[in-house]
């Protein structure tokens, strides 16, 4: 009888000769790659068929293996999620090769949802497909890198947030923040080191007072540090106009218990060491964030007049936090059940219910029943849109963002030459609100200027700051409204 280990290490010769002669781009055969997939997927604790279709996730759009031969050899799960993958990477190209397969739908985000959504393993595969492809993104050219990062900035970290895998979306960040502004990212990432370096000791003194009063009172715990990533400080500081005294959070001590009950317990106890800043106390395990987390938060001020944020949790809770929805089928053991792999999960937390929708909607389609899109209410994007440019590329903005911010996240200069846009190949006002789906051209004149009427067609921060500080550059005594912020002139880039 074939055991599923068997069946890896199957998957890994069929997938070595099947890529035999192919290179990647850092000259290494291309099996490293599926083999690095499978690892990160061994690492997130996924069922076996999930790290033999991250094997051979690749197969089916770049060598002669077929799905047929995969499902002979594989059986029809593996089968089912390496054609989810191949979908999901043609999809990615302006959509069309979905047309159809979902035919019932016009919407472009919903029908790649739709796509993968009957498993969501499928978006687990692709985002370890994803992270290895970050790690090694040093051997693209520069043009490349920042495509591949802004992408998976705007689509993939969400999505690992969504599915509250914080430890990939956290990498998924940093890499691509890395490659986008790597010179803000290292200014942020000394400015980090040093304040690291200067708290040291009063964060362990603060360490070893709460963990001689968890040994007093015989409390079982596990302690760690947590330091906040370059890409979350960044965002932080943009809210606090850069002053880092007022991010209170950038270092924070986690400790991990053994019940509800005493993570509660446990934050009394250090609210009688210390002295807790007023409002930043947090009750996440009564009212989890949207995305599922659990956890109490508390920030304090030390006897030595450090700044210290406290986090404590279960053990499961921190399983949750860190792998997300791996975690939740570890722990709902739904791995390998057929109610799984038929789209029945039956034991998901309500912030991922939007699963279970995905997946009906998903075999209603296959079925060939006609299903009301505009019904579905999807929440994994919720506070977005999704519009693509002409040549494809996925562009995330804010729900009412218009035009002129589309224009503006492209660049500045194209925004400052903006003279119209074409949505879905028709010339529209600049007033007009853009939808999810939306391919979005925005047609330019170098004799172009912003003008003061503009600041009522931008939905955006970053559309609006940039705006001003153009106008502000252009005309010297433009005085906003009592409501803007006037930024300095951009300084203009010497040519060479």
């Amino acid at each position: 009888m074939t055991t599923k280990t068997t069946l890896i290490d199957k998957a890994v010769e069929v997938a070595t000769k099947a890529h035999e002669g192919q290179l990647r781009k850092t000259g290494e055969p291309y099996i490293i790659h599926p083999l690095a997939v499978k690892k990160i997927l061994e690492d997130w604790n996924m069922d076996d068929d999930t790290v033999i279709a991250g094997i051979l996730h690749d197969t089916v759009e770049d060598t002669d293996l077929t799905l047929k031969d995969i499902k002979e050899q594989f059986g029809k799960d593996v089968a089912f999620l390496v054609d989810g993958v191949t979908k999901l990477s043609k999809a990615r190209s302006g959509m069309k090769n979905l047309e159809s397969y979902l035919p019932e739908t016009s919407d472009n985000l919903l029908k790649l949802l739709i796509a993968t959504g009957q498993d969501v393993r499928v978006l687990i595969i692709k985002l370890a497909d994803r992270l290895h492809n970050l790690r090694t993104l040093s051997a693209l050219p520069p043009d490349k890198q920042k495509k591949i990062a802004r992408e998976s900035l705007d689509v993939f970290a969400p999505l690992a947030d969504r599915l509250q895998m914080g430890r990939v979306r956290v990498e998924i960040e940093e890499t691509s923040f890395k490659y986008l502004d790597p010179k803000r990212y290292e200014e942020l990432k000394k400015i980090t080191e040093d304040r690291l370096k200067s708290a040291d000791k009063k964060l362990k003194n603060a360490q070893a007072a709460v963990e001689n009063i968890l040994k007093k009172e015989h409390i079982k715990y596990k302690c760690d540090g947590r330091v906040k990533s370059i890409y979350s400080l960044h965002k932080k500081l943009a809210k606090y106009n850069q002053n880092i005294d007022r991010i209170y959070d950038l270092i924070a001590l986690r400790f991990i218990v053994e019940d509800v009950t005493t993570c509660y317990l446990v934050l009394g106890l250090i609210h009688s060491l210390f002295h807790p800043m007023d409002g930043r106390i947090k009750d996440y395990i009564a009212m989890p964030k949207q995305n599922g987390y659990q956890s109490l938060h508390t920030t304090v001020i030390t006897p030595d007049k450090q700044v210290v944020e406290f986090q404590i949790r279960t053990q499961e809770m921190h399983d949750y936090a860190e792998r997300g929805l791996a975690a939740t089928f570890f722990y709902n053991e739904q791995k390998l059940t057929s109610a799984y792999t038929e789209g029945r999960v039956s034991k998901l937390p309500s912030n991922l219910l939007w699963i279970k929708e995905l997946q009906e909607t998903a075999t209603k389609l296959a079925g060939g029943e006609k299903v009301d899109t505009n019904k579905l209410k999807l929440t994994l994007f919720a506070d977005k849109i999704f519009v693509y440019t002409p040549k494809g590329d996925i562009i995330d903005l804010p729900q009412g963002s218009k035009p002129l911010d589309f224009a503006y996240r492209l660049h500045s200069e194209i925004g400052a030459a903006c003279t119209g846009a074409i949505v879905n190949g028709k010339m529209v006002s600049l007033n007009t609100t853009l939808n999810n789906g939306d391919i979005v051209e925005i047609v330019t004149s170098k004799n172009s200027k912003p003008n003061p009427g503009w600041l009522d067609k931008v939905e955006t921060k970053h559309a609006r700051h940039k705006l001003l500080s153009q106008l502000h550059s252009l005309i010297p005594n433009f005085i906003a409204k009592p409501t803007e912020s006037v930024p300095k002139p951009e300084k203009k880039k010497k040519k060479k």
